[in-house]
């Protein structure tokens, strides 16, 4: 059991508090025009009644009629929690759009107060996982999930998480007085389309992704 007060536990609760609103998602949704919809969230019109949209790498359909999403390629549904979070996307965009200006996750509104917490089970983690040599695996892995290289840092690299929501990963090489650490970086526009939990959450998987398989 993840013990109060942990970063893993405030991960946890931030899960939790996104996972439910899949259903009052829908009902806001089926309040809305859907062309004003898909055009304000970047999504792509697929046919009469479906639309595409990549989350990370994942491409889903989703079906304006009913608000029903699938992963594209294999037809599965997704996780409650995943479908929760691309319906509050589409409910939340409101067509600003990316600025390209970083900002750290405490920069975010209500940010310092979860800015620690974060830090613990992303940048920390990423730095940590990367292990020795880490700069050259982070570039690598980098640049195999089709990262842009920005020039901030040792090394950083900005990705699509949504059509409308960029998040970077940095990597600052450390000497014989710093350790090397990382950073996930937001565009300052992105809580246009996610909350602050969203984007903690975005921030989570991005480091997965670039930890996995190093």
């Amino acid at each position: 059991m993840l013990k109060p007060g942990t970063a893993g536990a405030q991960l946890q609760r931030w899960y939790e508090r996104l996972a439910p609103l899949a259903a009052n998602a829908r009902a806001q949704l089926n309040q809305m025009v859907p062309e004003r919809v898909r055009q304000r969230s970047g999504c792509t019109q697929d046919g009469p009644d479906a639309w595409s949209l990549t989350y990370l790498w994942t491409r889903y359909t989703i079906r304006p009629s009913g608000w029903s999403i699938r992963q594209a390629e294999t037809g599965d549904t997704p996780t409650e929690f995943t479908q929760a979070l691309l319906l509050t996307y589409l409910v939340t965009a409101d067509g600003t759009a990316p600025s390209g200006r970083w900002i750290g996750y405490r920069d975010l509104p209500n940010g310092m107060f979860y800015a620690q917490a974060f830090r613990g089970y992303a940048e920390n983690r990423l730095v940590r996982e990367l292990g020795p040599n880490g700069l050259e695996r982070f570039r690598a892995r980098a640049i195999s999930l089709g990262g842009t290289a920005l020039e901030i840092g040792d090394a950083g690299y900005a990705f699509a998480a949504l059509p409308r929501v960029h998040l970077a990963a940095v990597y600052w090489l450390g000497d014989e007085d710093f350790p090397s650490r990382t950073s996930i970086l937001f565009e300052d526009t992105c809580t246009h389309y996610l909350s602050t939990d969203g984007m903690a959450i975005l921030g989570s998987h991005l480091v997965n992704a670039l930890s996995k398989n190093i």
